[in-house]
């Protein structure tokens, strides 16, 4: 029988009980097609010595002590790709889970590659299998029956094993100090703040023109504080293409305006259409000098294309080598920067150094070379010395 928790004192006595656990388990189901913020409609916790689910919907339950077991600093609470299940409680409540460990995260030290998800984890780890048939429940639908139920606990049951092994891997090949800056960004409030002035930045730009680039940035800047302001998604408003469309006619009137791409003519004319005309005069108001000016060929500085090919396959090698996953290791960006000169980057020093960025080094400098060797059918590095001969 599951336990599901939907009164206040249930939540305090469960509360109490798993302030005496090392650590806890923790999974939500939400909804956010409708709204701009997450609508938590399921709460999952799980630990070594009970597990229950709760339901945020009941009307007598106050998540209050649950907020507080968030932040017990002796309990280590453990998500796996948390990063929207955080945002909940940071909306909710102002607090951020700490001690912190994520095991998508930890798994990309641990040999499991590039965002592992958790059936796979679950899989690998525990040999067992996820019934999927739950998967695309409406979680703010109720009475839930036992099935979903099951399945919504499993999310945090399996998650023990998957912890003690992810950890007890990190700590046997002193990998925890790995993830430690990956953990704080899930840590840092910054990450669940999308200041509307930076809502532009998460849009694929089709152009580099300044006045493209600002027209497009006091758009996007409109469209996301009218989401949060009215808790509607974003895309529901006006998806990005036609930002964009708008962003590069300009439209100065109402009669422009109907004839963008995409833009439905009941938008245009409505009140939609009027804020963003209104967007539109500011953005003409301005001075060329400030527009907004981001020269592609400037983000990261020239670099060879045949270095950033061989730093590719060499990131790739020592990933492999080490069985950690390259994102963790560098960003694409990174070894565009790196190839272009700037030796100020994420690998230069700690751990990140010795994995790679000693051979990324040796390799701009000459003295490491990549060789297929038949035998092992397999690439391998090769040293060289000062005077062109090999070292094995």
């Amino acid at each position: 029988m599951i336990n599901l928790i939907t009164t206040t004192q249930e939540l305090q006595t469960l509360c109490q009980t798993l302030k005496k656990q090392p650590f806890i388990t923790l999974d939500t189901e939400f909804l956010r097609e409708k709204t701009y913020y997450p609508q938590l409609c399921l709460l999952q916790i799980g630990s070594p010595e009970i597990s229950a689910i709760v339901d945020p919907m009941a009307p007598d339950l106050d998540l209050t002590p649950f907020y507080e077991l968030l932040t017990a600093p002796e309990i280590v609470k453990v998500f796996h790709a948390g990063r929207q299940d955080i945002e909940i409680f940071y909306h909710l409540a102002g607090i951020i889970p700490t001690p912190l460990f994520d095991t998508q995260i930890a798994a990309s030290a641990c040999g499991f590659g590039d965002s592992a998800s958790y059936e796979s984890l679950v899989n690998k780890i525990t040999k067992r299998s996820i019934d999927k048939t739950c998967r695309y429940t409406n979680w703010g639908t109720r009475p839930l029956d036992e099935k979903q139920l099951a399945y919504a606990i499993g999310d945090v049951t399996h998650l023990i094993d998957i912890y003690l092994y992810l950890k007890n891997y990190l700590e046997e090949h002193n990998r925890l100090e790995w993830i430690i800056e990956e953990t704080a960004v899930l840590q840092n409030p910054k990450t669940y703040i999308c200041p509307p002035q930076d809502a532009w930045l998460k849009i694929r730009r089709q152009s580099h023109n300044p006045k493209f680039l600002t027209l497009l940035k006091e758009l996007a800047a409109w469209r996301e504080k009218r989401a949060q302001d009215h808790d509607v998604p974003r895309q529901l408003i006006l998806k990005d293409e036609c930002l964009q469309s708008i962003a590069a006619a300009g439209p100065d009137s109402l009669e422009k305006l109907i004839t963008i791409r995409n833009l439905r003519k009941d938008v245009a004319t409505g009140k939609l259409g009027t804020e963003i005309l209104e967007v539109v005069a500011k953005v003409n108001c301005l001075s060329p000098d400030e527009y907004i000016r981001e020269e592609a060929s400037a983000q990261h500085g020239s670099c060879n294309p045949s270095l950033l090919e061989m730093l590719r396959l060499l990131l790739k090698i020592c990933g492999q080598k080490h069985e950690v996953s390259t994102k963790l290791i560098a960003s694409d960006d990174d070894l565009r920067d790196f190839a272009a000169g700037n030796t100020n980057c994420s690998f230069a020093s700690g751990w990140r150094h010795m994995v790679f960025g000693a051979d990324a080094q040796a390799l701009c400098a000459g003295e490491l070379s990549l060789c297929y060797n038949p035998k092992l059918q397999d690439i391998e590095l090769v040293y060289l010395k000062k005077d062109d001969g090999f070292i094995s």
